[in-house]
């Protein structure tokens, strides 16, 4: 059963003994972190129910608890800086962007070295573990249109095709300003298409909000005819509603996921294994199945066919770190 994290009182801190990693065999790692018995996953899944399925498989396998602190990218790093900088070692592992464990590296002494993880070996290319992170997913973005408001005719083919003066008003969107998918899809078609894309998408007057999943949703109930950017699997739970996801065909922006062990964590066998897991074929397919793009070899081409299009999906990005303060800059300057 999943236990809901629970926030911790604040406590004196005191010395900090950081809990050691098993350094024989693989079955002695599984066996220290049994002992361990439960780990806590930061994340930013925003409740999905793939990684709730993932979480629930882990337990069944290992009989190990894991506590899921779940936030929003950007409280969640933060949440991390302020526990890591106090002295207060909750958290075991993180599921994070990229460019955000690259942010931590830089500006603090929040994650540690990573011992092999045998699954990782099976990463297919381009994606590759580093000493410090191994990737987890990839998060792709499309379009979602409503498909009693937008006819065939109209199905907007090319992002620069949400620039049609008919869409004026009519466009939902995350909030390109703050840390987070808006800002992310802005910064990738600023480079990718080129800046007359955003110059003119201003002129369409899209309308911001921050809740992505609430999003979907009023699109389906014919609030607006289209969301962007529309994170491929908060749309596969839309089943049977009027909805269509789009990729575009100069393709999809993404972010990439990946994990990392934070600095003492209580628990680092059982923070190893997780990782292990969810880079099993089992694991990724339940994320390819939900319209996610795996990261494993093997694994998108064993998904569902209602999930092959959006687990092979053509990419374009990612982000990067040195661009954001300039692309949240510019997204500000051009939607005061």
């Amino acid at each position: 059963m999943i236990k809901a994290f629970k926030a911790l009182a604040l406590v004196c801190v005191i010395w900090v003994t950081t809990p050691a990693y098993a350094e024989q065999s693989w079955d002695a790692v599984v066996e220290a972190a049994k002992k361990e018995g439960k780990v806590a996953v930061y994340n930013m899944t925003l409740g999905a129910p793939y990684f709730v399925a993932v979480i629930k498989s882990f337990e069944a396998k290992y009989g190990i608890s894991v506590e899921s602190l779940d936030l929003r990218a950007s409280e969640l790093a933060e949440r991390i800086r302020t526990e890591q900088s106090a002295g207060r070692y909750l958290g075991d592992v993180e599921m994070i962007a990229t460019t955000m464990i690259e942010e931590q590296l830089l500006n603090g002494d929040y994650i540690q070295k990573l011992p092999p993880i045998p699954n990782a070996a099976n990463l297919r290319s381009p994606f590759r573990a580093s000493e410090f992170a191994v990737p987890a997913f990839v998060q792709p973005m499309g379009i979602l249109i409503n498909t009693r408001m937008v006819s065939e005719k109209d199905l907007p083919k090319s992002w620069n095709d949400l620039n049609d003066p008919k869409w004026k008003g009519k466009i939902l969107s995350d909030d390109m300003r703050p840390l987070g998918s808006g800002n992310t899809m802005f910064a990738i078609l600023q480079k990718h298409i080129g800046p007359e894309f955003n110059d003119k998408l201003v002129e369409q007057k899209p309308v911001f909000s921050r809740d992505m999943r609430n999003d979907a949703r009023r699109v389906a109930r014919g609030e607006y005819p289209i969301y962007v950017p529309q994170i491929f699997a908060f749309a596969s739970d839309l089943k049977g509603l009027p909805v269509k996801v789009i990729i575009p065909e100069e393709g999809a922006p993404y972010a990439e996921m990946d994990f990392a062990v934070l600095k003492n964590a209580p628990h680092p066998n059982a923070a190893r294994l997780f990782i292990h897991h969810f880079l099993s074929t089992e694991a990724q397919l339940i994320y390819a199945n939900a319209w996610m793009l795996p990261v494993v070899k093997g694994v998108a081409e064993q998904a569902n066919p209602d999930a092959q299009p959006f687990a092979n999906a053509k990419l374009i990005g990612p982000a990067k770190l040195a661009e954001r303060p300039s692309m949240m800059s510019l997204a500000k300057k051009l939607y005061p």
